[in-house]
């Protein structure tokens, strides 16, 4: 009896921190990432917006501690949700998924990024022209947001057959036109190669759903004088016997 009165107090609990931290701007928008982003990537998110706002590199910046609060805070969110999963299935939802998280997204775009030794040494800013389709509005109307609806049909005195419908709403027509633009891409010290830096939902984008990501894969371009093995530097220096001999 008892272990029963703690662990329906321990899912109240839990229930309770839900609402409250659901009462608040939504995780999606406080780490940048997308409603189908995978937990790797709000993970890499969060670590990469934790150190950009961390206090110790911005003592005295108001504006910078609240939003590492607010980014903490989105962890909790992540957090709860998983809670909240468990709670479906404790309480038998089955352990739904919501509606966004089954929201179809564009494809992937992965750009191999030669970074300079200086770049990956001290830390640089690359700029990246970039070339995408982008939804553009078009005359006329489309049929969008379509769904089956099951409806029974009377084939004979108490007889009835399901039938399926493919039912479609009416949406403005767009078409997709290419454009061009540069991107910055921030490459901090020590970056490995096949790193990956995300952006988010700047992929190739598709209609009625969400754009994919683009991703810039690091790789060490080469260098006249040193050759790069994980965090070791390599090179290859030529003497003369003199030298050897003379220690010059």
């Amino acid at each position: 009896m008892a272990y029963r009165r703690s662990s329906l107090l321990f899912f109240v609990c839990i229930l309770s921190f839900a609402v409250y931290a659901f009462s608040g701007k939504s995780y999606y928008d406080i780490l940048q990432v997308s409603k189908g982003a995978s937990d790797d990537q709000i993970k890499r998110a969060y670590r990469k917006l934790a150190l950009k706002y961390h206090p110790d590199k911005n003592q005295g910046n108001e504006e910078a501690n609240k939003k590492f609060a607010e980014i903490n805070n989105g962890t909790v969110q992540i957090t709860i949700k998983s809670a909240r999963n468990v709670l479906f299935s404790f309480f038998g939802g089955g352990g739904q998924e919501e509606e966004e998280e089954r929201i179809v997204k564009g494809d992937d775009v992965i750009v191999e990024l030669d970074a300079k030794l200086e770049d990956l040494y001290m830390g640089g800013t690359l700029k990246v022209w970039r070339e995408k389709n982008i939804l553009k509005p078009a005359p006329g109307k489309r049929r969008c947001n379509c769904r089956n609806e099951v409806y029974h049909k009377q084939i004979g005195p108490g007889m009835f057959q399901q039938m399926t419908e493919q039912v479609c709403e009416q949406c403005p027509n767009v078409k997709y036109e290419r454009e061009g633009y540069f991107v910055t891409v921030d490459i901090e010290k020590g970056m490995q190669d096949g790193h990956e830096l995300v952006f988010y939902e700047d992929g190739e984008p598709i209609i009625d759903g969400e754009s994919g990501d683009l991703k810039f894969r690091i790789k060490t371009a080469p260098h006249d004088r040193f050759r790069r093995e994980g965090n070791d530097l390599h090179t290859t220096v030529t003497i003369t016997l003199v030298e050897i001999y003379f220690r010059l």
